[in-house]
């Protein structure tokens, strides 16, 4: 009997893989979609705004008025966001390099997106033709 190796994570794994944990090599794929395929920013704000979002609630059941509840966990929790937007592709990159894959696979749909920008670019300023799948 054979058995194939999973190439998705099952929920327990999932949830140890959204905070930190590294997958088998087998999960690879599903895991350079995941970092670098469309909705990979989206995914990983949320995944940064669960935690936050659960220190957070408690918050609000302090018995004071709701304005004074609300200012005390909004300004955390918009910082928290504005942070976890700015520091995305930070993130991510790390994320590639400590399962082995290649960092630049975050600017990945950029870069198909406008390969005919970067092209330019390199026949005007470099009089050179650039390589496809090169970064540089």
């Amino acid at each position: 009997m054979t058995t194939t190796p999973r190439t998705t994570p099952n929920a327990r794994e999932y949830v140890k893989y959204a905070y930190w944990a590294r997958l088998p090599r087998p999960m690879l794929d599903w895991v350079a979609n995941d970092l670098a395929g469309p909705g990979a920013s989206v995914r990983m704000v949320v995944r940064w705004a669960v935690p936050c979002i659960l220190v957070l609630v408690p918050m609000l059941f302090v018995p004071a008025d709701w304005g004074v509840r609300i200012t005390m966990t909004l300004p955390i929790l918009l910082a928290y966001l504005f942070f976890s937007i700015a520091l995305n592709r930070v993130y991510r990159r790390h994320r590639l390099a400590q399962h082995g894959l290649n960092p630049e696979l975050v600017n990945k749909l950029e870069r198909e997106k406008n390969a005919d920008l970067y092209d330019e670019y390199h026949r005007k300023y470099r009089g050179e033709r650039r390589q496809p799948g090169n970064f540089g």
